[in-house]
């Protein structure tokens, strides 16, 4: 068996899920850029073209965060927006600010578990005496990356207040 460490591929950075599981975020104007996919029943069809045009966009503005965070709010069958997190403004690219408290957990897999997923996290936030609001989506890597790192990684951020 290979013990070596896995070495990231330039693309997607390495993801902990030790940072996101089960925590309570508090965030008050958290800026983002925002952007909208087009989605064919919840299949992504523009997702890398509008990620590699933001990120351009937040290198060249010297407002990368490390350990990228890249929110999704899947709206409807046929689109959603993104945000991905930036430390300042970005020249060229639609900002939005996120407030609230998130209640956070991680889920490894394939995507055809997103529906036990959102149960399961719904069952999470009443499991707490909470009301869920919103569920925001953070698919940790790309499928190429996935298949490389061996693992697949989706946060739920659970909107409460």
């Amino acid at each position: 068996m290979n013990n070596q460490p896995i070495k990231e591929t330039g693309c997607c950075e390495l993801f902990n899920s030790e940072l996101w599981q089960n925590k309570e975020i508090v965030w008050k104007d958290k800026i983002f850029v925002k952007d909208h996919i087009i989605s064919f029943f919840h299949i992504p069809l523009n997702f890398g073209k509008k990620v590699i045009e933001n990120m351009e966009l937040i290198k060249k503005a010297n407002a990368k965060v490390s350990n990228q965070l890249m929110l999704t709010d899947e709206k409807s069958l046929w689109g959603a927006d993104i945000y991905i997190d930036v430390l300042k403004e970005v020249p060229g690219a639609v900002m939005t600010t996120l407030s609230g408290t998130f209640l956070t957990k991680v889920f490894e897999g394939s995507y055809h578990n997103i529906g036990k997923w959102v149960q399961e996290m719904t069952e999470y936030v009443e499991k707490k005496d909470k009301k869920l609001k919103k569920m925001y989506f953070f698919y940790t890597t790309c499928s190429k990356c996935a298949k490389i790192y061996g693992k697949n990684y989706v946060v739920f951020f659970a909107q409460i207040n």
